[in-house]
């Protein structure tokens, strides 16, 4: 089985290439030409990563994420989200290594097996970055005007959380 692992991509990137050779595809220059348009993407969407990033960072370090997580924790918890879970919950659609940093900083404090670290957990795998995903996709096409992704989007969002607290609810806590 190992052997297989670890063979895999080689025989993965080799059969591409014979069928390159089969197409009479020019490999390389496809390969320049894929490589230049991967380099355009990633410098049209560079000033959208760097706001959002700066966003993230003023919200945490400021300690507005906390304080509307207190605020909002009430509402969270009629739906079964764990208070501790509510700043995890705000920060997760704007940036996936702020919401992996809070999620491994609940699972620390509260411990991974706990109810909390098991929701945190659900959280961090069954929700989008999806403020972050619309606003570099937007910004990567020139999309100036959502419509209804960013309210579809979030109320996704706190779907997912709510299913992450009833999932754990139902097959953790008997």
């Amino acid at each position: 089985m190992q052997l297989v692992q670890s063979a895999f991509i080689p025989m993965l990137l080799a059969a591409v290439g014979l069928y390159a050779l089969y197409k009479e595809v020019e490999v390389f220059p496809t390969f320049l030409r894929g490589a230049k348009k991967g380099l355009e993407t990633a410098i049209s969407i560079l000033p959208t990563m760097v706001g959002m990033l700066t966003v993230v960072y003023m919200l945490r370090a400021s300690g507005a994420i906390d304080l509307a997580a207190a605020a909002l924790a009430p509402v969270f918890r009629l739906l079964g989200i764990p208070r501790e879970c509510t700043a995890l919950a705000l920060l997760g659609p704007i940036s996936g290594s702020g919401k992996l940093a809070m999620g491994s900083e609940l699972m620390q404090r509260c411990g991974p097996d706990s109810y909390v670290g098991r929701v945190a957990a659900v959280i961090l795998g069954s929700s989008e970055t999806s403020l972050y995903t619309i606003s570099v996709y937007s910004g990567h096409i020139g999309l100036t005007n959502t419509r209804y992704a960013v309210l579809s989007a979030l109320l996704a969002d706190l779907t997912a959380f709510t299913a992450s607290a009833a999932v754990v609810r139902l097959y953790f806590l008997h």
